[in-house]
């Protein structure tokens, strides 16, 4: 049973998984940016957060805690505690590295990473642009504005087509009456001309009786 044994075994005994750490761990805080399995980038990661932390806080004590932790490495030791004292993760509360994956490994299909150090500085959020939580009530008023509004657009809309319905009817009427009006002249204006046909022939047979009275 494993009783009292934190973290991954990574496939190899204890000394082996201690010493594998140590080595991620410096090439990690040496060079900023490794290539690993993914389990082992996990590994490793509370490794570098506490060691950064100590840099932080810069005495004595914790730059020997970060010379035990990476096996005696002073030169390491100086070059992280000196970056982290020019202003590197000053605005950061934590979360200092990165993993990216890569895919799995050609051969024994491990899965790859890109574990790096996130350098990149924090953008705070403005105070005033957070949004704040509406009241009940006020989100209630503003939805029966919102209905209102939309019931009085409904109205406006159903008022302007019943005028514009109203007003093709007027015109419809208005034309219907005008050809009614063209009919009735052209009906006017034929009747004048059949009548002004029919008058020289009622003259004429007036005047042919006339002469068969004389002869």
């Amino acid at each position: 049973m494993r009783h009292n044994y934190k973290g991954r075994k990574l496939g190899t005994d204890s000394s082996h998984t201690r010493a594998m750490k140590r080595s991620l761990v410096g090439a990690l805080l040496a060079n900023d940016r490794i290539k690993t399995i993914e389990s082992r980038a996990k590994e490793i990661r509370p490794d570098v957060d506490r060691i950064i932390t100590w840099a932080k806080k810069g005495d004595l004590h914790s730059r020997r805690l970060a010379i035990a932790r990476l096996g005696g490495d002073k030169e390491l030791v100086r070059e992280v505690f000196e970056k982290v004292a020019q202003g590197l993760f000053s605005d950061r509360n934590g979360g200092y590295t990165r993993i990216m994956k890569l895919g799995n490994r050609k051969g024994d299909n491990a899965p790859m990473v890109i574990i790096e150090l996130v350098t990149e500085p924090v953008h705070k959020q403005e105070k005033g642009a957070a949004k704040k939580a509406t009241p009940r009530k006020a989100t209630r008023k503003a939805a029966e504005a919102d209905v209102k509004g939309a019931s009085e657009i409904a109205k406006t809309v159903t008022e302007s087509t019943a005028a514009a319905e109203a007003s093709k009817d007027a015109e419809t009427e208005a034309a219907t009456s005008e050809n009614a009006a063209q009919a009735s002249e052209q009906s006017a204006s034929a009747t004048e001309a059949k009548a002004a046909d029919e008058k020289p022939a009622s003259k004429k047979s007036a005047d042919s009786a006339e002469k068969k009275a004389d002869k």
